[in-house]
């Protein structure tokens, strides 16, 4: 396993049986490290299956060494914005055309991917239930408690959405936000012209973030169609969640509430949030979701490569 995204590859290796030798090369943000650095962790292993987290470099650099099979993973950001990069869109458009296999996380990206190729699979993103597991309610008397839990970014996330979709129900609401994002200062800017008061959260250990989940009543999550990993992780721990989920993805068919695009709907569909969504919700995570079931489906994938390998 090779780089990561939201702790999915960590998730993917912790939940696969013991008879298989597993190896996380991790990488941080320095330049040594996400070049030569990563290039010489490559260059040491010698494995079956070679499974790289984002399109970029270190797939590139695996693809190079000619390693192999490879498994190119698409998380969001590479298929969406860096393909359209003069420079880094190459190296994601050669990642999509040579890997062995080409997996993505969430179903928005598979017209992207197959626009280069036929072959490319949808893996729901796994949650370690270990980790993030449900907790039943704190009862209390007072407003709703309303946890904002993604990243603040207007464009990739929709915040600006929530924070318009709750200010039109403030008066029944207690609203906390975690304090990072490209756009955090313009939300809170925002939510200030609206009348809406917002409760900071500190940015804290990946871990830790289930604390928050637990200290809300329901989860308001992103409004862009798809369900990345933040509001899985919700549900996981036995909050409802609303978010925008589109119907046109079939892959969504079993999530209970789709289609949510209108401020006043997201506004009134928080105010329901209950118990009974809840468990609609975490039926469909348990289906989809729940790292085991997730985990056999990319055992079958790394068979089918091996067999085609040694064929």
């Amino acid at each position: 396993m090779i780089n990561d995204c939201s702790f999915v590859g960590e998730t993917l290796l912790k939940y696969m049986p013991n008879s298989i030798r597993k190896q996380h090369i991790k990488r941080t943000r320095s330049l040594w490290d996400k070049t030569f650095g990563i290039l010489y962790k490559i260059l040491r292993t010698q494995s079956d299956i070679y499974h790289v987290h984002y399109l970029l470099q270190d797939c590139y650099l695996t693809l190079r060494l000619k390693k192999g099979p490879i498994i190119g993973h698409a998380h969001g950001s590479d298929l969406r914005t860096t393909m359209k990069h003069r420079v880094w869109g190459r190296i994601v458009r050669y990642n999509l055309m040579n890997c062995d296999r080409v997996i993505v996380s969430t179903p928005d990206l598979l017209p992207i991917a197959r626009r280069f190729r036929d072959d490319v699979l949808y893996l729901p993103n796994p949650v370690d239930t270990q980790v993030f597991y449900p907790k039943p309610p704190i009862e209390h008397s007072g407003k709703k408690r309303v946890l904002i839990a993604d990243a603040c970014n207007w464009i990739t996330k929709g915040t600006d959405k929530a924070i318009r979709a709750l200010s039109k129900i403030r008066d029944d609401v207690e609203v906390s936000i975690i304090r990072y994002g490209v756009d955090f200062d313009r939300t809170l800017a925002l939510a200030n012209s609206l009348g809406l008061r917002l409760n900071i959260l500190p940015k804290v250990p990946h871990e830790k973030v289930r604390e928050y989940y637990w200290n809300a009543d329901v989860v308001v999550s992103t409004f862009v169609g798809y369900l990345p990993i933040v509001p899985l992780e919700a549900i996981a721990c036995g909050r409802p969640v609303i978010a925008y989920v589109s119907s046109k993805y079939p892959e969504y068919r079993d999530f209970p509430l789709k289609d949510l695009i209108e401020e006043e709907e997201l506004a009134e569909a928080i105010m329901g949030a209950d118990i009974n969504l809840w468990r609609k919700e975490y039926e469909y995570f348990e289906k989809y979701h729940s790292p085991d079931r997730v985990v056999e489906r990319l055992l079958s994938i790394y068979n089918e490569l091996i067999d085609c390998k040694s064929g």
